[in-house]
């Protein structure tokens, strides 16, 4: 949602107003920022709204899940596939190092790369 001067208001307005913004507040469904010596201090919303929002937050939290679950139940499924077809390599406590060493480059190059 992008603010606009139309949704931005002090807080004082607000407190000589209040009957008008509630009003208009259930209404139009849209958020109100409420400023205090000019910075966004207060987000208010209508109930209805903010309930919306907090249901559709919860609904693209759990696609989400969703879809962590699946790349993770594939990520898995091609590791017992590699298994099953012997492409994997074993290693030893003194090859184990250099397998520890790859990962932290790896990571360090996906880091340095984001």
């Amino acid at each position: 949602m992008t603010f606009t001067v139309d949704n931005i208001r002090s807080l004082t307005e607000f407190r000589r107003h209040t009957k008008d913004y509630v009003g208009k507040l259930r209404e139009s469904n849209l958020p109100l920022v409420l400023t205090v010596n000019g910075e966004a201090a207060l987000v208010v919303q209508n109930a209805q709204a903010f309930q919306d929002v907090q249901t559709r937050l919860q609904q693209a939290e759990a696609e989400l899940q969703k879809l962590k679950l699946e790349a993770l139940t594939h990520d898995i499924q091609v590791g017992i596939d590699q298994l099953d077809a012997g492409e994997y390599t074993t290693y030893t406590e003194e090859t184990a190092s250099t397998l520890v060493d790859r990962i932290k480059a790896k990571g360090r190059a996906q880091k340095a790369n984001a």
